[in-house]
């Protein structure tokens, strides 16, 4: 189901505020899954994002079994690990060579596909990536719309307006 995980970890760098943050990005058969956890502790960080990343896949998991169960529809068959390990080990170490480098401090462009959806997909959509707010094109009009979580409990919608 996972093709994909994008894994961050940092360390805060203000001795006053210890915050140690892990965070994963998941790409599962074309939904992105993403999870947060800051702590004082890098190994409860990743201990915390480990368990939510857990409940959100199984949340993803069950909603595409419970909607997949018409006729014709057939899961892909599972390869056995004996067919996927490899002799092939890794001699020495990856990191021999390399120096940590921070990112540039500028503006982070990204890049999806936004396939046509409704709001309710848009909503799932939104908790499945663990954000405040989400883009996506509305499959009637064919418009960018946000869907927000509210601060009080549920969700906002911002519309264009011409």
């Amino acid at each position: 189901m996972v093709k994909e995980a994008d894994i961050h970890l940092s360390v805060a760098r203000n001795p006053r505020v210890p915050q140690q943050t892990a965070e994963v990005t998941v790409f599962a058969n074309g939904t992105i899954i993403r999870a947060q956890e800051r702590s004082e502790s890098l190994y409860a960080s990743i201990d915390l994002v480990a368990s939510k990343l857990s409940r959100q896949l199984r949340r993803y998991k069950d909603r595409n079994t419970d909607h997949h169960h018409s006729s014709g529809h057939n899961a892909s068959i599972t390869p056995p690990t004996e067919a996927v390990l490899t002799e092939d080990l890794i001699e020495g170490s990856l990191l021999d060579g390399k120096e940590p480098n921070l990112p540039h401090p500028g503006i982070r462009r990204k890049y999806f596909t936004m396939p046509p959806m409704s709001l309710e997909e848009a909503r799932y959509q939104l908790d499945l990536i663990d954000h405040d707010f989400y883009l996506f094109r509305e499959k009637v009009s064919n418009e960018l719309q946000v869907i927000y979580k509210r601060n009080h409990g549920g969700y906002g919608v911002i519309l264009a307006r011409e």
